[in-house]
């Protein structure tokens, strides 16, 4: 009967554990992380498990009233981001923007345009584009194709996951329009361009 009693506590305690590491992982990352790597943290190989845990950490947020959520996006991975009514009044409390305006401006350009090529994208936001767009691929956000003299840009994974936006263009463009409250049309260059997080 103890030896029962203490091997529901040990699970007991190993399944806190795994939820707690879940938590520090998610919060860590500052991004999506796919059951695999949440996996190789928690020390669970089954998907089903992992899932159950996360989702679990998912229930303690919603439960708690917190402004912090845990998300599970439509491709299976999980976030921990800072739920949308509270990001407006807090964002002035960020360390650093991740860009500065006119970087922000082109990568809102690329976004609603892709694919766009480099020599479009350099045609409207002008010869500062191709220092945007330099440091927009070093953060990878955007991504570019040979083609030609010219090059042909786009989004990265990396850009949707961190603006909290879908992976296919299509329906990333409808999402930029309503965050960015644009109209059906978008126009050629934007003045302002603040996605939120």
């Amino acid at each position: 009967m103890e030896a029962q009693v203490s091997t529901n506590t040990a699970q007991l305690k190993t399944a806190d554990l795994q939820q707690q590491l879940c938590e520090a992982a998610l919060y860590v990352s500052g991004r999506p992380l796919d059951l695999k790597m949440i996996g190789s943290v928690i020390g669970a190989r089954s998907e089903d498990k992992i899932r159950g845990i996360a989702t679990a950490v998912s229930e303690r947020y919603r439960l708690a009233g917190s402004p912090i959520q845990v998300v599970e996006l439509p491709d299976g991975r999980f976030v921990m981001q800072l739920k949308a009514e509270f990001a407006k009044h807090v964002r002035k409390l960020a360390n650093r923007p991740l860009l500065t305006p006119g970087p922000l401006r082109t990568l809102s350009f690329i976004a609603l345009k892709q694919p766009v090529t480099q020599s479009y994208v350099v045609r409207v936001r002008g010869k500062l584009a191709y220092v945007h767009v330099k440091q927009l691929k070093d953060m990878d956000l955007i991504n570019d194709e040979r083609i030609g003299r010219t090059r042909m840009l786009r989004t990265t994974t990396t850009f949707a996951d961190y603006f909290n936006l879908n992976h296919d263009p299509s329906l990333m463009k409808k999402e930029l329009k309503k965050v960015l409250q644009l109209g059906e049309e978008a126009p050629s260059s934007i003045e302002t361009a603040k996605p939120e997080s």
